[in-house]
Order: structure tokens, then sequence, then C-alpha cells
């Protein structure tokens, strides 16, 4: 299906690795002009690479940390007019809350609540003037279940998925969308690293709680990016414009409800 987005613009964020990476992918697949930010320039530079040759469509790599007001402005210089936006950043650390202090909800706050807000600021006038745009935030199951050893993402992640449940009904009018994506677990990084998090408060071995995990997913297995990527292109098509508000949760059937 020819999903309508070809030449179109797009700001991914945490672009280099992960999820950010699949989504930056399916849109290239889709024909659509990249701009990809993230802190690491050697991973960066290779990604832009590996879709420019894939895929044949112009592909921007602009380093910086995209939680600082210097990495959004080094990004919005770069793709000052997106007509797709893709909101990601790397989640906050899992422990106890009772380690952390108010500097570290501060940080889990800045980046997966108010870094978001501030990019669809910077961005959502200018979509509702061409009356096309496509936001979609990478958020986390944590906002639908929460998740007990990841209480900074399960605070700042509910509080975007708050702010967006009311600006996307005042945009869809102009045919710009607003919806999230809500990763399980995928063979990503960010899973190794939790899971590694969750073996040591435990008492397990990596190995053990990986397959504790397994265990929970029905899918019996760990989600594929490329597969939350295309779900993103989706979201950004043309034909996706009477969605919006809405919370797409790909996690192969971990969640156990009926809503």
């Amino acid at each position: 299906m020819d999903l309508g987005i070809r030449g179109k613009t797009a700001l991914v964020c945490a672009a280099s690795k992960g999820l950010g990476r699949a989504c930056a992918f399916s849109l290239a697949r889709e024909g659509v002009r990249l701009v990809i930010t993230a802190r690491g320039r050697e991973a960066l530079d290779a990604t832009a690479a590996e879709i420019r040759k894939a895929c044949g469509v112009e592909v921007t790599a602009v380093p910086g940390d995209i939680t600082t007001d210097e990495g959004r402005r080094a990004a919005l210089a770069a793709c000052p007019a997106p007509d797709i936006l893709v909101n990601n950043a790397g989640g906050p650390p899992t422990g106890d809350f009772r380690e952390w202090d108010r500097d570290a909800w501060f940080k889990a706050l800045n980046a997966n609540m108010l870094t978001p807000i501030e990019l669809i600021r910077a961005t959502l006038d200018g979509m509702i003037a061409r009356k096309f745009g496509r936001i979609i935030n990478i958020t986390s199951t944590s906002v639908k279940a929460p998740i007990p050893a990841l209480g900074l993402s399960n605070g700042a992640r509910t509080g975007l998925t708050g702010f967006v449940a009311g600006l996307a009904r005042q945009t869809v009018k102009h045919n710009v969308t607003i919806n999230n994506l809500l990763p399980g677990s995928f063979l990503t990084d960010r899973t190794r690293q939790t899971l590694a998090g969750f073996a040591k408060a435990a008492g397990l071995t990596e190995e053990q709680a990986a397959a504790e995990r397994l265990r929970s997913i029905p899918a019996g297995r760990l989600g594929d990016p490329e597969e939350f990527g295309d779900a993103c292109a989706y979201l950004c098509s043309a034909q996706a414009s009477y969605v919006t508000g809405q919370n797409f949760l790909i996690d192969g059937g971990a969640y156990p409800g009926t809503f």
C-alpha cells in the first residue's frame, strides 16, 4: 500500500539505534526525506549512510542531545518545518523510588515529557498551516500498566500521554494527528539494560531474567524493531488521518487488559 507520504520530511529523534532507527528506516522506505538526530556521532552517521544506500532518500544526520536546548536548536535548524515528527529519547534508569532525588525526577521529566512537548510546540503551527502533520511519541507500555522498577518512566511518560490526549483533539481538524506508540519488549539495547536491572533486583542471572520475560509474552518472543517501525510509518500515512490521540500498544500480547 502506498502510504501517501513520499516527498514529505521527517525529524526522527534518537534514531541511531533501536526503535528510533527502525522508524527512520520505515519512513525512508516510503520515500520520506529524513533529518535524524542522536547523541553518538559515529553510530548516527553509520545509520544515515545505511538508509541512504538502502532507500535512496536524502538523510541529514545532526548529532546532539535532543533533551538539551542546544540539541533541539541544532535539530530544528536542520529541519525547521517537518511534516512528520517522531519524538524519542532514552528512558530513565530502573530502581527504587527511595533512591531518586529531585534531580533524578527532573532529568526523567525533561527527557520523556518536556522535550517532546518542546518539539511539538516548535513544529505544530507549521504543520497546521500546511494542513498536514503527523506526530508520533515513542513512550512505553508503562503508561498502560506501570512497571514497578520503572517509576521514573511511569511518571514522566504518563504526563506526556495526558498532555497529548488533550492536544490531539484540537489539531486533527487541520489534518495534524498526534499518537503514541507503546513498545513492549523489543530486541534493543534498552531492553537488555532493563533486563539487567530486573535481574539484579531479583537476584537472577540475566539469562534467567530473559527467560522470565519471554514467559510473560504470549507471542513467545521479543519484538523485531522493524515491526515497530512499520507501525510508525502507518500512523504517519495519509490513510491515518482519522486516527489521533491514541496509544498503540505493541507488545506481543503481554498486556492482559481488555482496554
